[in-house]
């Protein structure tokens, strides 16, 4: 099985940055996709970024493609999304999530792993 282990959440002020860490572990094999999540109370789960790692392709959902960037370092088994510039409207729980047969414009019911989610608090 995969597990993924989410770390670097916290809280910063508008305008500040943060960089999620994604790291990948058990079985790797048929793993291509990293997609990234986040919920907010009361509104739906959504698509944050996405990477491809046989290309490394890379999607952005438009309210914070320019500011985020998705990266993969595959020797350490691990996905990257650097947050800056970062908005209130940032503010939720992200999560990575993964599933071999996803891809990166699957919505949250095609990913059947996901992190433990970790908190991104962005005051204003």
């Amino acid at each position: 099985q995969v597990q993924l282990v989410e770390s670097g959440g916290g809280l910063v002020q508008t305008g500040g940055s943060l960089r999620l860490s994604c790291l990948v572990s058990g079985f790797t094999q048929n793993l291509d996709v990293i997609s990234w999540f986040r919920h907010a109370p009361g509104k739906e789960y959504e698509v944050v970024a996405c990477i491809r790692a046989s290309d490394s392709d890379t999607i952005y959902r438009d309210s914070v493609r320019g500011r985020f960037t998705v990266s993969s370092d595959n020797a350490k088994n691990t996905v990257y999304l650097q947050m800056n510039n970062l908005k209130p409207e940032d503010t939720a729980v992200y999560y990575c999530a993964t599933d071999p047969f996803a891809t990166c414009d699957g919505t949250r019911s095609d990913f059947g792993t996901w992190s433990q989610g970790t908190q991104v608090t962005v005051s204003s």
